[in-house]
């Protein structure tokens, strides 16, 4: 089944929907991005003519099964920015709130190209296939990925990999970036003493470019822990397209146990 066959039944109106949403688990609940492109969807379906996405922040409140009710309103529109906020109720609490700000292009008044990527990934046609039978149902049911650094060494607790939707996808980019922005662990784990679970407990994003493509269907997505003590990891997300241009970055709070 595809995302789009899943996210299908949304249509903005605060009405509770059944998603066919089993491909795209975590355990108990619907993968962060999954789950975060369910509150995008339905902010586009109840507002059409929205400008582009430029930045969002959502909290991963519970568990966000199958059955949900979106509930979309416009917290302010300006001339060339609007916010709105989407939550994602589960019995009638919340399980995810969020916040989305469009905004329409104007002509640039400051201009700054990203830094390279460093140091250099590995070529994804000599990049070792990971994850092929383990890992949670997302992964193995979405995803074909790579490793973009050395395995072992002192890389610190960094998470790089080349990643890929397996069958190709029919979303748009802006869709398709949510989607796969939150699929790395935290970059946590890396520096974790004894096994434990780790849970994303939030998720903020920039999009430097919502239209971002890709060359064949790969993404170079990376998680690093900038901080991590008292059962918490502070870390930042980014992602850049198959020729190193950076298209997304992000921060996240993420629950260490164990």
């Amino acid at each position: 089944m595809s995302i789009s066959a899943m996210l299908e039944p949304i249509a903005g109106r605060g009405e509770t929907v059944t998603l066919p949403a089993d491909e795209w688990m975590q355990g108990r609940t619907l993968y962060g991005g999954a789950s975060a492109l369910v509150a995008y969807t339905a902010a586009i379906r109840a507002f059409p003519d929205l400008p582009p996405l430029r930045s969002a922040q959502v909290a991963f409140v519970a568990p966000v099964g199958a059955e949900v009710t979106p509930h979309a309103s416009i917290i302010r529109q300006g001339r060339n920015v609007t916010q709105v906020r989407v939550d994602l109720l589960v019995d009638g609490s919340p399980a995810l709130t969020s916040f989305w700000l469009f905004g329409a292009s104007r002509e640039a008044n400051a201009v700054h190209a990203a830094e390279p990527i460093a140091p250099a990934p590995i070529p994804i046609d000599e990049a070792e296939r990971l994850m092929a039978d383990k890992g949670p149902a997302f992964i193995q049911n979405n995803y074909e990925l790579r490793r973009a650094a050395p395995s072992g060494g002192d890389g610190g607790p960094v998470v790089r990999r080349w990643l890929r939707l397996k069958g190709g996808d029919d979303l748009d980019p802006t869709s398709r970036l949510i989607l796969i922005g939150d699929t790395m662990p935290p970059g946590a784990m890396r520096a974790m003493q004894r096994p434990g679970p780790v849970s994303s407990m939030n998720w903020a994003i920039n999009l430097l470019d919502p239209m971002a493509q890709t060359r064949d269907g790969w993404w170079l997505a990376e998680a690093a822990s900038d901080h991590a003590d008292h059962g918490y990891s502070s870390e930042r997300l980014r992602l850049w397209d198959a020729d190193g241009r950076l298209v997304m970055i992000g921060q996240q709070a993420a629950a260490v146990f164990g």
